[in-house]
C-alpha cells in the first residue's frame, strides 16, 4: 500500500501539517522532542509549520516533516521489519513521494516523511535520533 503524504508547502514559507492530537504523558514527551529537535535535517534549514502548534517540524525545500504522538501505522505488525539507527527503532513504508519512517518501540510513535528527493531517504534519520532518544522513552528494542 502506497501512502501519500500529508503536508503541502511552496518555497521556504510555513509547512502544513496534520496534527496529531496526543494527551497526557505522551503530549508532553512530544512537547519536549520538538523543542530538542535540530536546526538542520538533511542538509535542510528548519521551516514553520502550520499549524504552528502543532506537535510538528519540518526542514528543506521539498520538506522533510516530523509529527510526533501519531497513531500506529495500520501496517505495522509484531513481525514488520525494524532497523535501527543510532540507538532508535524505525519502520519503513513507502509512500506515493518518498518514504515514512515511524518510530518502533517508543512510548510513542513519531512519524519522519521523507521526499524522494532525499537519497538515502534513512540518513536523515541520524539527524533525528538524539533527540528521539533523549525525549521519548524505549520500551522496547528493535527486533
Amino acid at each position: 500500500m502506497a501512502l501519500a503524504f500529508v503536508l503541502t508547502g511552496c518555497g521556504q514559507g510555513p509547512v502544513t501539517v496534520e496534527p496529531p492530537q496526543p494527551r497526557g504523558a505522551v503530549k508532553a514527551a512530544c512537547r519536549a522532542l520538538v523543542e530538542d529537535l535540530p536546526t538542520s535535517v538533511g542538509g535542510g534549514e528548519s521551516r514553520p509549520v502550520d499549524p504552528p502548534e502543532a506537535l510538528a517540524a519540518a526542514w528543506g525545500d521539498p520538506p522533510i516533516t516530523l509529527r510526533c504522538g501519531v497513531a500506529r501505522p495500520e501496517a505495522l505488525t509484531p513481525t514488520s521489519e525494524c532497523f535501527e539507527i543510532n540507538g532508535v527503532g524505525w519502520y519503513a513504508e513507502k509512500a506515493t513521494r518518498g518514504t515514512i519512517f515511524t518510530t518502533v518501540g517508543r512510548a510513542t510513535y513519531v512519524e519522519v516523511a521523507v521526499p524522494e528527493a532525499y537519497d538515502p531517504a534513512a540518513d536523515s534519520l541520524v539527524d533525528l535520533a538524539s533527540s528521539v532518544d533523549r525525549r521519548v522513552r524505549q520500551v522496547k528494542p528493535c527486533q
